[in-house]
C-alpha cells in the first residue's frame, strides 16, 4: 500500500513536471515566432530602402512577395496564442507574453505591409526617375526607422524596459524627418508641377516610414508593459506636424 501512494506522488509530481514543461516550451516557441516574424520584417524593410535608392525593380519584386511568408506567421501566431489562452489559462508573466505576442506579431505584420507598400512604390519611381537628392533622403529616412526596428526587437528579446523606453522617446525623431522631407516634397512639386507624380510617390514612401516608426513605439509600449508590468504614459514623444502644414507658393511675378 505505501508502495502504490508513493508511486502515485512520484507519477503525480512527474506530470506536473511535464505539464509545466510543456507550457514553458510553448511559450518559447511563441516568442522564437516573434523573433523570426521580426527578422523578415527587417529584411523586407532593407530591401525596401536599397529598392528605392537604388532603383532596383528586381529587389522590389522580390521584397513585395516576401509579405506572404510575414502573413503566415502572423496567423500561426496567433493561433498559438489563442490555444495557449484557451488550454492553458495563463497568469501574469505568462499572460503578459501570450498577450504581447499577438499585439506585436499584428504591430510587425503592419509593418510588413508598409515594407510591402514603399517597395511598390519604388517600382513606379524607378520609371520616373526623381531626384536623386530626394530618394537619399527618403532612404535615411527609412533607416532610422530600420533602426528603431531592430533596437525594438532586441529590447523584446531581451525583455528589456529601459531599451524600450529609449525606442519610445526616439519616436519624435523619425517624425521630425518626415515633417522636413515633407515640406521639401511640397516646395519641389510647386516649383516644377512635371514633378507632382514621382513626388507625390516620395510622399506616401515617406509616411510609410513614419508609421513603420509608430508599429516600433507600440512594440516598444508593450515589451515595456511585459517586462514591467505596467504601461508607459499616455502622451507619446510625437512631433508630426504635416497635418497643420502650410505651403505658401513663391510669388514670381
Amino acid at each position: 500500500m505505501i508502495t502504490t501512494r508513493a508511486n502515485a506522488v512520484t507519477y503525480e509530481a512527474e506530470m506536473s513536471e511535464h505539464i509545466v514543461k510543456s507550457f514553458h516550451d510553448q511559450l518559447e516557441a511563441l516568442s522564437t515566432a516573434i523573433v523570426q516574424m521580426g527578422g523578415l520584417c527587417e529584411t523586407q524593410l532593407a530591401n525596401a530602402i536599397d529598392a528605392v535608392s537604388r532603383r532596383d525593380v528586381p529587389l522590389a519584386e522580390q521584397t513585395v512577395a516576401m509579405d506572404t511568408r510575414i502573413d503566415q506567421l502572423e496567423a500561426q501566431i496567433e493561433h498559438q496564442a489563442v490555444q495557449l489562452l484557451a488550454l492553458r489559462q495563463p497568469m501574469a508573466l505568462d499572460l503578459r507574453e501570450t498577450l504581447a505576442a499577438l499585439k506585436i506579431s499584428a504591430d510587425l505584420e503592419r509593418i510588413g505591409d508598409l515594407a510591402k507598400n514603399v517597395a511598390k512604390r519604388a517600382l513606379v519611381i524607378s520609371r520616373d526617375a526623381p531626384d536623386q537628392h530626394l530618394t537619399q533622403g527618403l532612404a535615411r529616412m527609412g533607416r532610422q526607422a530600420l533602426a528603431q526596428l531592430k533596437s525594438v526587437l532586441d529590447a523584446y528579446a531581451k525583455r528589456d524596459a529601459n531599451a524600450a523606453v529609449t525606442v519610445w522617446k526616439r519616436d519624435g525623431e523619425i517624425d521630425e524627418v518626415y515633417n522636413s522631407l515633407f515640406r521639401e516634397l511640397l516646395t519641389y512639386m510647386m516649383e516644377d508641377p512635371r514633378k507632382i507624380g514621382p513626388s507625390t510617390h516620395l510622399l506616401f514612401i515617406a509616411k510609410n516610414f513614419e508609421r513603420i516608426g509608430d508599429h516600433a513605439t507600440n512594440i516598444a509600449e508593450t515589451v515595456h508593459y511585459v517586462a514591467t508590468a505596467t504601461r508607459l504614459g499616455d502622451e507619446r514623444p510625437k512631433s508630426d506636424i504635416t497635418s497643420t502644414t502650410n505651403v505658401v507658393p513663391n510669388d514670381k511675378h
